[in-house]
């Protein structure tokens, strides 16, 4: 049975005879054509990336940041409707601190992912609101260890190792998910920041037309002392230094294969000489 265009989809509190609530599935739909985003649990802490697409030359280089502070050991990225996930955060800042007022210490991450997605949640209930047209990627670190979250539209979240979102999160879970194969006992943080910052790279080949700014974050115990921070300088540039470099290793490669193969057709290639030219003692050739 179909429902679109029967009026289920006027109303965010009404499901469809075939159970779907297609407010929601809008929503989604938003998150899919954001810029994308990413999130990876490291060993001892998690490290963001996103992929912030420059939409003009009059912008100002390194502002209107996309990944965000929630909490001093808290941090989040999202893709969607940029005003909804401010909003987003925003709200989630005013629960971390409402729970540290209450019971003088940090929230923990699972009790903060749980609050969050309540909120979504109620989002998708009333007639009043619509839901948040952003998927969100959160985590850090507390007593317990590194975690890391992605809360979706519906208001349903999951932990992951690894987690994607936007248009280019098929190519990037991709990628989350050689990694995971081929590092089993997991990666440290500064082998995160730079494989985080190559899937960016790599996600942004789709798309490549358009110019972008790399921002990473990462939240560490060894490297941050469990604060959530950028990663800036030395350290940024190199992990971009180290994507440019996997990526465009490939097309050097395929470049030089095709070069010898040129090349070994021009050394079995006959030479052409005129049948009137005759050869002096020197080698040369001269014309008759």
């Amino acid at each position: 049975m179909t429902s679109i265009g029967t009026g289920y989809d006027l109303s965010n509190s009404v499901f469809s005879p075939d159970g779907r609530n297609f407010q929601v599935e809008y929503a989604v739909k938003a998150v899919e054509n954001g810029t994308t985003s990413i999130g990876i649990k490291c060993n001892d802490g998690v490290v963001f990336a996103v992929e912030k697409l420059i939409t003009s030359k009059l912008l100002v280089p390194q502002k209107n940041v996309k990944i965000q502070v929630v909490d001093r050991h808290i941090g989040c990225v999202y893709s969607g409707l940029i005003p909804d996930g401010r909003h987003l955060v925003n709200r989630g800042r005013e629960e971390a601190a409402s729970f540290k007022k209450l019971y003088k210490t940090p929230i923990p991450i699972p009790a903060f992912a749980d609050r969050l997605g309540q909120y979504v949640q109620a989002h998708t209930l009333y007639n009043s609101v619509r839901p948040f047209g952003v998927s969100t990627i959160f985590g850090g670190v507390d007593k317990n260890g590194a975690h890391l979250y992605m809360l979706e539209p519906s208001g349903s979240y999951w932990g992951y190792k690894g987690a994607a979102t936007g248009k280019g999160r098929q190519s990037a879970k991709a990628e989350l998910e050689k990694l995971v194969d081929h590092h089993p006992e997991g990666l440290s943080a500064r082998e995160a920041v730079k494989q985080a910052a190559k899937i960016i790279y790599l996600a942004h080949e789709d798309n490549k037309e358009k110019d972008f700014e790399l921002e990473i974050s990462w939240c560490s115990l060894s490297e941050t002392n469990g604060l959530h921070k950028f990663v800036k300088g030395d350290l940024l540039q190199e992990a971009i230094d180290f994507a440019q470099k996997e990526i465009n290793g490939d097309d050097d490669e395929d470049e030089d294969d095709s070069d010898n193969v040129m090349s070994s057709d021009d050394e079995n290639a006959p030479v052409a000489t005129n049948a009137n030219a005759t050869t002096d003692q020197e080698g040369d050739i001269h014309l008759e």
